[in-house]
C-alpha cells in the first residue's frame, strides 16, 4: 500500500503520519482502545512507527484514560 493511498487520519487516532498510519491499518488498529491493546515495543516493531508516532499515540491514551498494554 502506498503511503498516498492511506488517509491522513484514522478513526479517533490523533495525527501521526502517513507511514504510522499505513502500518496501523495494515496491523487492524484504527481506534485508541485498539491502541491500548497493544506495547510501545509491538507498535515500534511495525515498520512506519517510531518513538515520535508512539509518543504522540501515549499523549492521546492518556488524554483518553487509557495506557499502553506494556
Amino acid at each position: 500500500m502506498s503511503t498516498r493511498d492511506v488517509p491522513a487520519q484514522i478513526g479517533d487516532l490523533p495525527p501521526i503520519g502517513r507511514p504510522a498510519n499505513g502500518a496501523l491499518l495494515e496491523a487492524g488498529i484504527t481506534t485508541l482502545a485498539q491502541v491500548a491493546a497493544h506495547s510501545r515495543s509491538d507498535l515500534l516493531s511495525l515498520h512506519g512507527v517510531g518513538p515520535k508516532a508512539v509518543s504522540i499515540l501515549a499523549t492521546a491514551l492518556a488524554e483518553h484514560g487509557l495506557t499502553f498494554a506494556d
